[in-house]
């Protein structure tokens, strides 16, 4: 998140001090903010008609607004975005905050368990929408299929792959011959031509299987073989798509700042494929973290929020994303450092396991 403040050089460093009190305090406060209260609150040591020059250049530069009737004034979306891009310090996490991250997320039992405790702690720690992506998988190898006879005409498919994610899929086959040995040799057939491959090739693989199966089994048994193979197929290909999981989504339903968007952003999030996107385009400009405020949203219908987002570090070198959205009036100072952190230590967890 480097620092741009192009098209803005005729602010001067006390109003670009200016902007920052403004936006702090507008963030704490949801009031307008006027001359007399900078001057209460911080210590330009100047007077209060000198912060209101400040203020008026400000205001020549559509960087902060005046609502309504009010005296006060409220920043811009480019007075976020400057605020943003000039915030010199990032507030650091206490020690109690990384020792907290460290502690829920060094619980985690495999994959599946860390990314939902990361997800709900980002929401936790941040009061905003999280979102985490999954590591695309699609490289991933299959390192193990088991179908295990369950009884009352149960099959179990368990999928396990390289990484370590495990998935279980029920499959009912209604027929006398489903026994412990057919159902082994089935397996060891499905095996045979997964196993080692990763999820791109395996789908393959299982699809050419497939077309073969009149060829050498028996009539009574092709449609459950079919089913088995769909049930299969099905488990690898939801790994081999992308995904993500969220959480938080209490916390736009709250009165306030997202009553205009909470349309747009319910179905960003019923979607998904809109939040995968802006997390991935963002994502991918920084190596560390980036913001995309207000009206910079536009294209993907949720120009009234903001949004926080990072990556994380998986396999050796593949990168996924994560982030938090909400309202453009958010903390963005606490919330920036708290994605970075959770994303560093994802990060290290996940280059640990």
């Amino acid at each position: 998140m480097n620092a741009d403040r192009s098209g803005n050089e005729r602010v001067s460093e006390r109003g670009l001090a200016v902007l920052h009190a403004i936006v702090s305090d507008y963030i704490s406060s949801n009031e307008p903010v006027g001359s007399k209260s900078i001057v209460d609150r911080h210590h330009f040591g100047v007077s209060a008609a000198t912060i209101r020059n400040d203020m008026a250049l400000l205001e020549d530069e559509q960087l902060i607004v005046a609502p309504h009737t009010s005296s006060g004034r409220v920043p811009t979306d480019k007075g976020y975005r400057l605020y943003v891009d000039t915030l010199s310090k990032i507030r650091p996490l206490t020690s109690a905050q990384r020792s907290a991250i460290e502690r829920f997320l060094g619980e985690s039992r495999d994959l599946e368990d860390v990314l939902a405790r990361t997800v709900r702690l980002l929401a936790q720690l941040t009061n905003q929408v999280a979102v985490v992506q999954y590591p695309s998988l699609r490289r991933t190898s299959v390192r193990q299929i088991d179908l295990v006879t369950l009884g009352g005409d149960r099959v179990l498919c368990v999928l396990i792959l390289g990484n370590g994610v495990v998935e279980q899929q029920l499959a009912m086959l209604p027929a006398a011959q489903v026994t412990d040995a057919w159902v082994s040799g089935v397996r060891d057939r499905i095996a045979g031509v997964t196993i080692g491959h990763d999820l791109e090739a395996a789908v393959i693989q299982l699809q050419e299987f497939e077309r073969t199966i009149e060829d050498w089994a028996q009539p009574g048994e092709i449609d459950l073989i079919r089913r088995l193979v769909g049930v299969v197929l099905a488990q690898l290909r939801a790994n081999r798509s992308e995904r993500i999981t969220i959480a938080g989504a209490a916390n736009i339903s709250r009165p306030g700042d997202l009553s205009d968007s909470l349309p747009s952003v319910l179905e960003a999030i019923e979607e998904q494929v809109t939040l995968l996107r802006l997390l991935g385009e963002l994502a991918h400009t920084s190596g560390d973290v980036s913001a995309s405020i207000g009206r910079e949203n536009e294209p993907y219908g949720l120009e009234g929020t903001s949004v926080i987002a990072s990556n994380y570090e998986h396999d050796g070198e593949n990168r996924s994303n994560l982030g938090v959205l909400g309202p453009i009036r958010m903390d963005y100072a606490n919330n920036i450092a708290t994605v970075r952190a959770v994303a560093r230590y994802l990060s290290k967890l996940l280059g640990e396991s």
